[in-house]
């Protein structure tokens, strides 16, 4: 019995030490919110699982994954300036910050969030699930769905909008080192002659948030203010074509 007692005590202990060392090294891996964006954020509604910049209802609602291990504070500052343009924006926080674990999390933004209709896009990751979950709106005939965007990203076979007339945007920064640019051509098969493709001059894969610099990527020429105001002017006339 007491043999017993003794492994089950080492067991439990193995188990903390194991859950210890995996939230350190996600602390490690993921990227917080600068302050810029966590002052913007303060703009917002937080609401659980969504930070909420509020717009006219009238306009379309826009849902935003954001990319792998970036925390949902730091695309604040494109969101609060796009808020101010008169779009509701929408910023799903995700488990572990990993849109991949909860890619139909938008069901619920669509539930709770009054709207008459509604783009979905994301960065990186998030893009990639965005349009998996517009994939399957399109084919059960959403009609409140007017399009989909990505930020650095492309959409993978299971998220094709091939065959869709709807109306996409995919902005790109000249200088980012991160997305894989032979996947990145190889994905415009899977999307619409409607594509809008526009390049970000000077601007790098983490520009797209407020969060520093990414792993494997140098910093961009173009300072990150001026790449969110390029994010917002780039957004907020691609929307006014959907209204």
């Amino acid at each position: 019995m007491r043999k017993r007692t003794k492994v089950l005590i080492g067991v439990l202990i193995t188990v903390v030490i194991l859950i210890i060392a995996g939230w350190v090294g996600w602390q490690q891996l993921h990227y917080p919110a600068m302050d810029a964006a966590v002052t913007a954020a303060k703009e917002a509604d937080d609401e659980g699982n969504v930070l909420y910049f509020a717009g006219d209802e009238e306009k379309p609602l826009v849902i935003f994954y954001p990319g792998a291990l970036v925390d949902a504070e730091s695309y604040s500052v494109w969101a609060a300036g796009l808020a101010e343009k008169g779009y509701p924006v929408a910023i799903v926080k995700m488990p572990f910050n990993m849109a991949v674990l909860a890619g139909n999390r938008a069901e619920e933004v669509l539930k709770e969030i009054p709207h008459s209709s509604y783009v979905i896009g994301g960065h990186s990751l998030g893009g990639v699930m965005a349009s998996r979950f517009a994939a399957n709106q399109l084919a059960e005939n959403d009609n409140e769905l007017k399009g989909v965007f990505f930020f650095a990203s492309y959409p993978d076979e299971k998220g094709s909008l091939a065959d869709q007339s709807i109306a996409v945007l995919s902005l790109s920064g000249s200088q980012d080192q991160v997305v894989n640019q032979e996947n990145w051509q190889a994905a415009r098969s899977l999307l619409p002659e409607t594509t809008t493709f526009q390049t970000i001059e000077g601007g790098n894969h983490a520009g797209f948030g407020t969060y520093g610099v990414q792993k494997g990527e140098a910093a961009a020429d173009l300072p990150n203010e001026a790449q969110q105001e390029a994010i917002i002017e780039q957004m907020a006339a691609w929307l006014s074509e959907l209204e």
